[in-house]
């Protein structure tokens, strides 16, 4: 089942490109007992802070961003290594003397890695983890996790390590590929189930759906699962505005263009009145998103990935369809008011996946792009 790599495995690699160049820019695997079994490290990349402020790769779309924007703050990258990074959550210091840290997904690689605040190390936290997704942590400080390959379900790590499965059937059928997850205050835990980690064989294994819509889930405390939502095709990333009055849903596939529906959510865990709130407008892309106290919406943003219908000569005597957009314009997370105007955005040199706000004023951004993990202090805090 799942393995945590042994005591005092060593941390990621610094990011730089020296240490590239001169081959210490892969980790090592956590102990010589798992070296068969852990799947090989992607290169780090060259990440250089930018040394002027304000940071230029903070935009201000709208003059109601100014003042989450944090003159002398700057983007820092954290951590590589990684193939896909996605499904962040945030862990803060206990009275027991544990340090706050990060928990976030290396879907490719089959595993969870770590970033400590305290030591500002970036590190395998556990190996085989069933291509873990989305993450949470609920109200008594466990963490909860979408497996959305081979087992596809969902579960929590007790505070003594056992795993205990909540959610791996609806309707006698297995869920097809749980994708991220949310905790209510009620202790209900909401989340997606699109088709992605069993579509090919990169996140997972390739499998057969057994559910005939992919759906939005609430687990309420009793055990009983409930698909709230039914009509979205693929359902993505998932959050609550601030008094939880509102649900708001990535649609993945949606048409014509990827969304983010909002759903008024009743006392009784029903959903209605469904309403787009964004809408990615053409080759623009969502995928997992945090609400601050305010009800802003922070945005994990890219491009989706269209090509041109027509080939054009990229020299060689070759002609190839090329991309509709630059990724570098496209890349970073996008920041909407709760009308669903853009008012921000953050450059980052890689496509975010996910995000979450952490620290111990919950106000440090931290955003889990492709192959790193990135952090940005603004002046908004978590919702939730």
């Amino acid at each position: 089942m799942n393995r945590t790599p042994a005591p005092g495995a060593p941390p990621a690699a610094t990011p730089t490109r020296r240490r590239w160049l001169n081959g210490a820019g892969r980790s090592r695997p956590a102990s010589h007992s798992s070296l068969a079994l852990a799947p090989s490290l992607t290169p780090t990349f060259d990440f250089k802070p930018n040394p002027r402020y304000p940071d230029p790769a903070v935009l201000i779309l709208d003059p109601s961003f100014a003042r989450y924007r944090i003159y002398s703050s700057s983007v820092e990258q954290l951590g590589s290594s990684m193939r896909w990074a996605e499904g962040p959550a945030y862990f803060p210091a206990d009275t027991a003397g544990q340090p706050g840290y990060l928990l976030c997904s290396d879907i490719p690689n089959n595993r969870l890695m770590k970033f400590d605040e305290a030591t500002n190390q970036f590190r395998v936290h556990k190996q085989d983890v069933n291509y873990a997704n989305g993450n949470a942590r609920d109200r008594q400080g466990r963490l909860i996790t979408c497996e959305h390959s081979v087992t596809r379900r969902i579960v929590r790590t007790e505070k003594d390590g056992s795993m205990t499965v909540l959610a791996d059937r609806f309707e006698g059928k297995r869920l097809n590929a749980p994708n991220d997850i949310v905790v209510k205050s009620d202790d209900t835990i909401w989340f997606t189930d699109p088709l992605f980690g069993i579509n090919g064989e990169w996140e997972g294994a390739r499998a057969t759906p057994e559910q005939a819509t992919t759906n939005v889930y609430r687990l309420g405390t009793d055990g009983k699962l409930v698909a709230v939502i039914t009509d979205l095709v693929n359902p993505n990333g998932l959050a609550f505005s601030p008094d939880e009055s509102k649900l708001y849903v990535v649609e993945w596939k949606g048409t014509p263009h990827r969304s983010i529906w909002s759903f008024d959510i009743a006392a009784d865990g029903s959903a209605s009145n469904k309403t787009k709130l964004i809408d990615a407008d053409g080759p623009g892309a969502l995928d997992g998103f945090r609400v601050d106290r305010d009800g802003n919406l922070w945005c994990g943003w890219g491009t989706s990935g269209a090509f041109q219908s027509e080939a054009s000569d990229v020299g060689g005597g070759l002609k190839a369809h090329l991309p509709t957009a630059r990724s570098e314009d496209f890349d970073g997370v996008k920041v909407f008011n709760a009308a669903g105007k853009p008012i921000g955005f953050i450059r980052l040199p890689e496509r975010c996946a996910n995000l979450e706000f952490g620290g111990p004023k919950r106000n440090r951004l931290y955003m889990a792009s492709s192959h790193s993990l990135y952090a940005l202090y603004v002046e908004a805090h978590g919702a939730v």
